[in-house]
């Protein structure tokens, strides 16, 4: 049952024919950086932990802070307007799954943890992505997102084979899907607007956090990354990534 919602999932978000490349740098948000650096291999001497910081680096907790973008034109995708609720199920099939993975492969509640707010973070970084605060592209690695139909096997148990990429390797092959209303001029305060909106729904059902924290502040000097294409025998590569 989970391999065929997985299937039918990958085959919506990655339609795929010939390739095109553009570099681009990521930039996340200067609020984020940090001169320290924090590793959480071997944290709390649980052996569950060996090893964590080799995914996205040390000092790089959720990738948010070392990532260059490759875009690839492999075919103009667009969005199609769907119903709220078809996308609400899928995206809440991906949270039970998160939730799966986590419970199912881990036993110590201190990694569970540890591993869960990693996912949770990186999550929020793309919600700079959909805000335009961090200068990047919006879009999604096919790459990665190619493995999707191999998350389960046929009889419904996590597949756990290494398929040996790490999160460095995100943003490699960036799929940029067109066709969405975004205007420079009017969109950012739009945007922010239903980014409040959502954060006062979320806030008045958890009366205990702040409403009084900031809200998000839209630098009037960010505008989108023009998606350039450029010749198809330029070799993809990674760019050292701007510092704020």
């Amino acid at each position: 049952m989970f391999s065929k919602i997985f299937t039918s999932l990958l085959l919506v978000a990655a339609l795929t024919a010939g390739v095109v490349a553009k570099p681009v740098p990521k930039n996340r948000l200067s609020m984020s950086r940090r001169t320290d650096s924090h590793s959480l291999s071997s944290w709390g001497g649980i052996s569950s932990l060996d090893g964590f910081d080799n995914f996205y680096g040390v000092g790089n907790y959720d990738g948010s802070q070392h990532f260059s973008q490759t875009i690839i034109q492999e075919k103009q995708l667009v969005c199609h307007r769907q119903q709220i609720e078809i996308i609400q199920q899928r995206l809440v099939v991906l949270q039970e799954m998160a939730k799966k993975i986590i419970t199912e492969t881990v036993c110590e509640v201190e990694t569970q943890t540890i591993v869960f707010e990693q996912f949770h973070s990186g999550l929020g970084s793309f919600s700079h992505d959909l805000r335009r605060l961090s200068g990047h592209q919006v879009g999604y690695d096919s790459n990665i997102v190619s493995h999707f139909s191999n998350m389960v096997n046929s009889d419904g148990s996590l597949n756990l084979d290494n398929w040996g990429f790490n999160g460095q390797d995100v943003g490699g092959h960036t799929v940029v899907v067109s066709g969405n209303n975004w205007v420079n001029s009017s969109s950012p305060v739009s945007v922010s607007n239903a980014y409040n909106a959502a954060r006062d729904a979320y806030l008045s059902l958890h009366p205990e956090i702040s409403s009084t924290s900031p809200s998000s502040v839209i630098p009037t000097n960010v505008v989108p990354v023009p998606s350039t294409v450029v010749p198809s025998n330029a070799l993809p590569h990674k760019l050292t990534p701007l510092v704020q």
